[in-house]
């Protein structure tokens, strides 16, 4: 009886330190990336490929690194906030020098044959960065928001001329996202995204634009500290934005207005810019509610298309286990979401709160955008589906991502576990 307490104890022990962690967080992410592995080798099951069994091991290291993680302090990297956004940054830097080109982009550098692409990591450490910046200021105002935008802008800069813009979008988001939850004025997020807005509007109708422009006048009127100055600069940015961007789109070539605007008409480039996009809707049409079965989907077996184990390997979900496959797959990165949320709402202090808050904001991005370019409904940009696509630096960073989230859920207090 005694030698089974003992037992009980040691076990006990062991356990301890994640008895306040989200079990529902870390059962989630570890079953996407087994699917993930599964679905990776049906792609490449016809090319000899071992790629699903790269990600499974890529997977297990981060989940090493995540359980590590998890057992720290998140607060010490409040003392770190500047080491990790240079140490960034300099690695950005090194890729211009030193990186290795791939696909039209210097992105990755080579260390002892291990492609390391930086971008993926800097968007941990940009949400390391933010949040204790925002930490420190309970209400932001706009020179506290200028000067945190300025402070993103320099590995944002470094990652848009690699060229990644599907990573530079994601910055963005995550930006945004904490934001928000750092009670920084919403109206002044929508002057941030109003040029673009100006841009599209221009494009598509004059009336509308002009409507716009008065709209973001009106926005800034109300919710900027100088009535009359930041009225007037909300507009002229808006007009100058407007003009600029339609002259800009008519410099570009044909073939670059197809990569933008591709997906609303794919037909128009078949075997051009809307290859991709159409190879993917036939995939996920065809598996209609149960799929064609594991293994056995005619557009993913023949290759039909490229990039399916990264980018598109959402069309293979929908091609092989249809409908029901696809939902399924959504509803656990709900579950993701849901946790995040709940965390950051019960999380001790704002900086762990906005830690959970800005891997939110990057994985929930990256799923609209990816899943969105998989059925027409977004650009190609490359970005990769969580956990499911391979690349070994995405689902790294994400598992750090886990990690820090699933840190700030060990350190909350007991009643607060499952609110």
């Amino acid at each position: 009886m005694l030698q089974r307490i003992q037992v009980r104890n040691r076990w006990k022990s062991i356990f301890k330190p994640w008895e306040e962690a989200d079990p529902w967080l870390f059962g989630a992410c570890i079953a996407l990336t087994i699917f993930g592995g599964i679905m990776i080798r049906s792609v490449e099951i016809n090319q000899g490929l071992i790629d699903w069994w790269r990600h499974w091991v890529t997977g297990a290291v981060g989940l090493f690194l995540a359980i590590i993680i998890s057992r720290c302090r998140y607060q010490i990297l409040l003392e770190w906030k500047w080491p990790i956004y240079i140490l960034i940054n300099l690695s950005l830097i090194a890729v211009r020098f030193i990186g290795t080109t791939g696909l039209g982009a210097q992105r990755w550098i080579n260390i002892g044959g291990f492609y390391l692409q930086p971008s993926e990591f800097a968007k941990v450490g940009m949400i390391v960065t933010l949040a204790a910046l925002l930490h420190e200021k309970s209400v932001p105002t706009v020179r506290d928001m200028l000067r945190m935008l300025a402070i993103m802008a320099v590995p944002w800069g470094l990652i848009f001329a690699e060229p990644n813009l599907g990573t530079s979008l994601v910055f963005g988001a995550i930006t945004m996202g904490m934001f928000y939850w750092g009670n920084v004025n919403p109206g002044w997020l929508i002057l941030l995204f109003s040029p673009l807005i100006s841009v599209l509007f221009n494009n598509l109708s004059t009336p509308i634009w002009i409507a716009w422009v008065v709209v973001a006048g009106i926005i800034a009127w109300r919710t900027l500290p100088w009535p009359w100055l930041g009225t007037f600069g909300a507009v002229l940015v808006n007009v100058v934005s407007g003009h600029l961007g339609h002259l800009f789109w008519n410099v570009l070539k044909d073939y670059q207005k197809m990569r933008l605007t591709g997906f609303l008409n794919p037909e128009k480039d078949p075997l051009g810019s809307g290859y991709h996009l159409i190879q993917s809707r036939i995939a996920i049409g065809a598996g209609e509610l149960k799929g064609r079965g594991l293994f056995q989907g005619t557009q993913t077996q023949l290759n039909f298309i490229p990039e399916q184990h990264t980018d598109f390997i959402f069309s293979a979900i929908g091609e092989e286990l249809g409908f029901i496959g696809c939902i399924s797959v959504l509803l656990v990165f709900w579950i993701i979401c849901f946790r995040l949320v709940t965390i950051a709402q019960t999380a001790n202090d704002n900086f762990g709160s906005l830690l959970a808050i800005g891997v939110l904001s990057m994985l929930i991005f990256q799923v609209f955008v990816n899943i969105g370019m998989n059925i027409g409904l977004a650009p190609v940009t490359g970005i990769p589906l969580p956990f499911l696509s391979y690349g070994n630096a995405s689902l790294l960073s994400n598992f750090l991502g886990l990690g820090l989230v699933e840190a700030v859920a060990s350190q909350r207090q007991r009643h607060k576990r499952w609110n």
